[in-house]
């Protein structure tokens, strides 16, 4: 790691971090001398921190609003205020959220205390910015979190941009960046482009299944999850009004749960990742909402009640698990139909589904000779999963 501000040094040992990540280490020297870029690496390879440590490293204290990270939604905004927080430790420098749902009078209030680095969701943001509480001219570096998904904002994103600087410095990242690079280069010629999707060798290893399963039962299925004591899991949906349903139903059964929904308020979701984050849920049933950005430490499953409606979807949603080296494991709930297009999917991702199945409270990889086959029963082992996930091939 290229030499730190001794704040950050000692931020950095306590951590216990020996070397950066593959990310962290190639974006450092372009971040620091000014460079516009956009980084590309896997779901969980440290992305958050490449971008802050450089940033952090460079800040000059009592200088309001150096930096700007907009972030595609409230959860990933506060997850980041967070980071930035343990890493600001001891510098005298503050950070301040500044998203939507949340009081904007105590935010303003929060400017007027000059934090150097700022957080947000855009169209609070752009609110501010318009308002002048933002001194749009302060601003050195913006940081797009998740820049593909941000780009379905174009409106207030514009806005921003043309409030601030010409020559503002613009960080653009994200998993699946690559997907959106053509669009990002036609507006900013100069952009360097890191890369390390193909190199990054990070992520743990994750086992993808599937169990066939008639639509009508899918809660059900769901129910059997959470009855094993091994279960601990993010639960998809596409439709928040299926989420709700389920929710309903499991509920009744008495399930350890909680749901991450756009119709709930701020103080509600993040209520639900509490909960889940302590364990007092063993499932957190949510939408796309969730897919980005959201770190639980651990955590060994994704459920995809639904399956995704795109490969970026997917991507997305299996990056919770198989963090910084973690195994986990996704399970998708296939109706017989959904079956083969969901193969073919996935194995545009690199990805080869096998199926499971739930008997006597575990995933078994075949039903006893009774239910099935004349086959022996084989419990699926966490520690041999089927096969790591690799990133669609360009």
């Amino acid at each position: 790691m290229p030499k730190l501000a001794p704040f950050l040094q000692t931020n950095w040992e306590q951590a216990g971090f020996t070397k950066p990540a593959l990310i962290q280490e190639k974006v450092f020297e372009p971040i620091t001398t000014g460079k516009s870029l956009v980084g590309v690496a896997p779901t969980g390879s440290g992305k958050t921190l490449a971008y802050l440590l450089p940033l952090l490293n460079r800040l000059t204290v009592g200088e309001p609003s150096q930096v700007l990270i907009l972030t595609s939604s409230q959860e990933l905004a506060m997850q980041v205020v967070e980071v930035a927080r343990t890493w600001l430790m001891g510098s005298g420098m503050k950070v301040q959220a500044l998203i939507g749902g949340a009081n904007v009078k105590r935010q303003q209030e929060g400017l007027k205390k000059k934090p150097e680095l700022l957080v947000g969701t855009p169209g609070r943001v752009l609110e501010l910015l318009k308002s002048k509480k933002i001194k749009a001219p302060n601003i050195q570096t913006i940081v797009f979190d998740e820049v593909d998904q941000l780009l379905g904002s174009q409106e207030l994103i514009g806005g921003i941009l043309q409030s601030t600087l010409k020559d503002t410095q613009h960080l653009y990242f994200s998993a699946t960046a690559d997907h959106v690079l053509a669009q990002l280069q036609a507006l900013e010629p100069e952009l360097v482009v890191v890369d390390v999707s193909q190199e990054d060798d990070s992520q743990g290893e994750v086992a993808h299944y599937y169990v066939e399963v008639s639509q009508r039962k899918k809660v059900d299925t769901l129910r059997r999850l959470l009855n094993m004591d091994s279960f601990w899991g993010m639960i998809f949906f596409n439709q928040v009004a299926d989420l709700g349903a389920a929710e309903q139903k499991l509920a009744f059964h008495g399930l350890p749960i909680a749901s991450l929904a756009s119709d709930e308020s701020k103080a509600l979701r993040k209520l639900a990742i509490d909960q889940f984050k302590k364990r007092h849920a063993q499932g957190l049933l949510t939408t796309d909402l969730a897919s980005r950005g959201l770190d639980i430490a651990d955590l060994p499953f994704v459920v995809n009640a639904d399956f995704p409606q795109t490969a970026d979807s997917y991507t997305h949603r299996a990056g919770r698990v198989g963090r910084m080296g973690k195994a986990g494991t996704v399970i998708s709930l296939l109706a017989p139909h959904e079956v083969k297009a969901a193969q073919k999917e996935t194995r545009k991702l690199g990805i080869e589904l096998q199926e499971i199945f739930l008997h006597g409270g575990e995933i078994v990889s075949e039903l006893p000779a009774k239910e099935s086959q004349p086959k022996p029963k084989k419990k699926i082992s966490k520690s041999k999963p089927a096969k790591k996930q690799t990133r669609r091939k360009k």
